[in-house]
């Protein structure tokens, strides 16, 4: 994979993007379950980079997973690193994308993992399988839009358009021309593999007057169950089967995605995206040009702060649970975990006005009052030469310091703290974190990403979590298993997991506004006794700082 510069117009604007092989989006990557996979990335372009592969497990091997600071230092102008790992015990839609600043705004693309050879999917196979990618699209530089935030203290530009396999299509300024259009035969069944690679907005997706079973997400088999309309996430990936009206329609029919979020309008891109549906004529299949003369249907998508829905859909989702895809949840928990997620302010230099909440504040964002400050150093690395001093400190908190009404009326002094500290757990430990949603500045919804494992979403709510009586309802028996969950606005998630891959693990909210403002920490799981459950030592061609 070679990272270049290539010049992409998009709203009939041209810009120079980084892209991977000069492809926007980026190739699909395709494997099979037990493969062993070697990327070799070949730095063009003047930015640093790195390439994470998100959701892989990266058993054992933490070098190759990618975020910048974190596992690697970045892969820099000139400059190749190979990516090395193998896929262990997963099967299904991930996806890859630059894990560096906002170079993921254009550099990201498919990862499908089919299963072992002869072993089937647990629903009917499809007729055709066809990857769905959404984006967001800025005119601008994104690179420069998040400096000037950065330099402001205040919230970044929103993107100019949402798109679809890098297509705006009919509804933005000029962009007819740049439609994805999904021709269907009737009857027939489509798998499409859904993936959210905006940079900021959580999307309810729909096809007009078809409905959507949706069979998988994050690359794990769920019980089917059919909407209308569904909810993905930053960082998410969700697989739906579409089957085709019986009879050729004589129609056309969107295929449409609008943002989801309780924050303040005006801080996010809100704007619809379609790519249009449409039929095979039964008596001239190959008829390529797209028939305008036909009716046109829309989906009716939920409201942008439809927080409801959001908690409804979410309730639906719940693991296979079989003797083939087991959901081993674990039972019993050795370390519990409550974490607050959420806004804050940090005080403007001195003698400067800011653009943030207010005029003396800037924006930042943290999990137990801690914004994480990205060492200049990488932390695997510094971890495993024992070199930590002065990168990291193994203190990150349990609990918040300072409890408070958390969903309530916030405190009057919103300004966090800033570090960059690990939670450090022993090889083999049950985990069980409980997500506790935030009201400073505004409650919002946050799509939390954990590196390096899968986790069971065993319980959610609004409101503050009640640690006497909310435990008694979750759900152990067949909880939905994933590597992205949405903290929900104004309550609480609780997930677990098995902290059996040794490393240092990133864990961050994939709206990338609040990455940037220190919405992310870092689990450090150190080494078990048995050789297999030791990290293994770095490649000789791993970046240097």
């Amino acid at each position: 994979m070679y990272v270049t510069m290539a010049n992409v117009t998009r709203l009939c604007a041209t810009k120079s993007i980084v892209t991977v092989n000069g492809q926007f989006p980026g190739p699909k990557l395709v494997a099979r379950e037990g493969d062993r996979v070697v990327i070799r990335v070949t730095n063009h372009a003047q930015h640093n980079i790195s390439l994470h592969w998100h959701g892989i497990r990266q058993l054992r091997t933490g070098w190759a997973d990618g975020p910048a600071y974190i596992t690697q230092c970045p892969i820099q102008t000139g400059q190749s690193y190979v990516y090395n790992f193998t896929v262990t015990g997963q099967r299904g839609t991930l996806w890859w994308h630059a894990h560096i600043s906002w170079l993921r705004a254009t550099v990201y693309g498919p990862l499908v993992i089919l299963p072992k050879l002869g072993v089937p999917y647990p629903f009917p196979a499809p007729y055709k399988e066809v990857p769905v990618i959404f984006g967001e699209w800025w005119q601008a530089d994104t690179e420069v839009v998040v400096k000037q935030a950065l330099q402001t203290g205040g919230g970044p530009n929103v993107s100019d358009a949402h798109i679809i396999n890098g297509l705006p299509g009919p509804l933005y300024n000029c962009s007819a021309k740049d439609t994805y259009k999904l021709k269907v035969k009737p009857g027939k069944t489509y798998m499409l593999r859904l993936i959210n690679a905006a940079l900021n907005d959580e999307l309810f997706f729909s096809v007009a007057n078809h409905s959507l079973t949706v069979v998988e997400v994050d690359a794990v088999y769920v019980k089917p169950f059919t909407v209308d309309t569904l909810i993905i996430g930053p960082g998410q990936t969700t697989n739906v089967l579409l089957t085709a009206k019986p009879f050729y329609p004589g129609a056309n029919y969107y295929m449409s995605a609008a943002p989801y979020s309780a924050a303040r309008p005006g801080t996010f891109d809100n704007t619809t995206v379609a790519g249009i549906l449409e039929y095979e004529y039964p008596d001239a299949p190959a008829a390529a040009s797209f028939n305008k003369a036909l009716p046109l249907h829309k989906p009716a998508l939920p409201a942008l702060n439809d927080t409801n829905f959001v908690g409804n859909f979410t309730a639906k989702l719940r693991s296979l649970a079989t003797k083939q895809y087991p959901a081993a949840v674990p039972k019993a928990v050795d370390r519990r975990f409550f974490f607050t997620v959420g806004l804050g302010t940090h005080p403007c230099p001195a003698n400067t006005t800011c653009q943030g909440p207010t005029n003396t504040t800037q924006f930042a964002a943290s999990m137990n009052n801690v914004s994480f400050v990205l060492p200049t150093r990488a932390l695997l690395h510094s971890h495993f030469t024992g070199l930590s001093s002065g990168v990291y400190s193994p203190d990150f908190p349990v609990s918040p310091l300072t409890p408070f009404n958390y969903t309530g009326t916030p405190p009057n002094n919103t300004n966090v703290a800033s570090g960059t500290k690990l939670m450090v757990i022993p090889y083999g430990a049950s985990v069980e974190l409980v997500m506790q949603g935030t009201s400073i500045l505004g409650i919002e919804s946050h799509p939390l990403h954990l590196h390096g494992f899968n986790f069971f979403v065993v319980g959610q709510g609004y409101g503050n979590y009640d640690p006497v009586n909310d435990p008694a309802k979750f759900n152990l028996v067949d909880p939905v298993e994933r590597n992205t969950v949405g903290v929900p606005a104004g309550g609480w998630v609780a997930i677990r997991f098995l902290a059996d891959n040794p490393g240092v693990w990133f864990m961050h909210c994939h709206l990338e506004v609040h990455t940037t403002w220190g919405l992310r920490m870092a689990w450090l799981v150190l080494d078990g006794s048995l050789p297999h459950q030791k990290l293994l030592p770095p490649p000789s061609d791993l970046p240097k700082c």
